[in-house]
C-alpha cells in the first residue's frame, strides 16, 4: 500500500488523471456518456504532457474494459 500523499503533486496529478480516464471509459462503457467525454476532459488539460497521459490512460482503461 502507498500513502498518496507523500507523492509530489506532480504524481498525484497523474494519479488524478488515471483516475480520470478509468471514470470516463466506465461512463462510456455504462452508456452515462458518448465517446465526447474523452476530447471533453483532455480539453480540459492545459499541459501537452499531461494530456498525453490522460490519452495513454483512456487507452488502457478501453481495452481492460472492453470498450472499442
Amino acid at each position: 500500500m502507498h500513502n498518496l500523499t507523500l507523492l509530489s503533486e506532480a504524481e498525484k496529478n497523474r494519479v488524478e488523471l488515471d483516475k480520470q480516464a478509468a471514470y470516463s471509459v466506465w461512463q462510456v462503457k455504462n452508456g452515462k456518456k458518448g465517446y465526447e467525454v474523452f476530447v471533453e476532459v483532455a480539453g480540459n488539460i492545459d499541459d501537452d504532457d499531461e494530456r498525453e497521459f490522460f490519452e495513454q490512460a483512456v487507452a488502457k482503461y478501453k481495452i481492460k474494459m472492453g470498450v472499442a
